[in-house]
């Protein structure tokens, strides 16, 4: 189990740094569905902090946002920032590599969180893999896009990386800044060869169906 330094685990910046990531995410949706201001916010705000909410619920610790306006004013500027921005990026790459980054990061946050609450690795493991999947589903929907997580693409499977190999360097006795750096970016770069390589898992019944062919 982990040590008592578990409570230390990552600097409340990078939980900054991850929720900003998921909202531009979030504000890119509203972008591309051409949707108002208020709405630029609505969908910033709620991929940030979607993963987290659940993840908070079931962890049984307060839910991280409530009390805290900075996220709510983090959201707002990414969402004035993509306003003036949108038309002068390539949105729908730009969404995909930044739903990347806030994947692998978001993923080590969650199961950070999950260990300072007393959690077993495991479980901290899974935490991690929702609050890094959660938000952008909520995205997905309130888009009415299909999500990434229902196509073949490695998603959860990258979101499973970053957290596993951060926990597993923290029962190592690796320190949890370092510890997560590592995580996180053996996560991205999975997901970002899939999306460059288009590398995917194989799925039910693909031998079978070469068989037949």
């Amino acid at each position: 189990m982990f040590g008592s330094e578990s409570l230390l685990v990552l600097p409340p910046a990078l939980d900054y740094a991850g929720f900003t990531v998921f909202a531009l995410t979030g504000a890119l949706a509203a972008a591309r569905d051409k949707q108002d201001i208020v709405t630029f916010w609505f969908f910033a705000v709620v991929t940030g902090i979607g993963g987290g909410t659940l993840r908070d619920l079931l962890i049984d610790a307060p839910v991280f946002w409530i009390g805290n306006a900075t996220y709510l004013g983090i959201g707002l500027l990414v969402a004035v920032a993509v306003w003036f921005a949108a038309p002068h990026l390539e949105r729908a790459k730009t969404l995909i590599w930044l739903d990347a980054l806030g994947l692998a990061v978001y993923a080590v946050i969650g199961a950070a969180k999950a260990i300072s609450f007393g959690v077993g690795p495991f479980v901290s493991i899974a935490m991690g893999v929702l609050t890094a999947c959660f938000g952008g589903v909520i995205r997905d929907v309130l888009a009415e896009q299909p999500s990434a997580l229902l196509k073949r693409e490695i998603t959860i499977s990258a979101a499973l990386l970053a957290a596993s190999g951060f926990v597993a360097l923290m029962l190592a006795g690796v320190p949890p800044l370092w510890a997560g750096v590592a995580g996180a970016f053996a996560g991205f770069g999975l997901r970002a060869g899939a999306i460059h390589y288009g590398w995917a898992l194989p799925a039910f019944g693909d031998r079978r169906d070469k068989g037949k062919a």
